[in-house]
């Protein structure tokens, strides 16, 4: 979709290596939101936790609640 939207084209291993850090940082995020409510090594819980903080710190931001 970003390669349509600025048409533009990527090699396949700049797509590769650009995929392989977004997991990378969605890893470590989820370890670091888990580890911060005390639940560690539950991948579950820091994706939920970590999608729901987002979302809400964005509607903060954009003044919703």
């Amino acid at each position: 979709m970003q390669q349509n939207a600025s048409r533009d084209s990527w090699t396949f291993e700049y797509m590769q290596n650009r995929l392989s850090e977004i997991m990378r940082s969605i890893h470590d995020r989820c370890l670091e939101t888990v580890d911060e409510y005390g639940s560690p090594g539950n991948y579950v819980a820091g994706a939920d936790i970590g999608g729901f903080t987002r979302v809400a710190d964005a509607m903060l931001a954009l003044g919703v609640i």
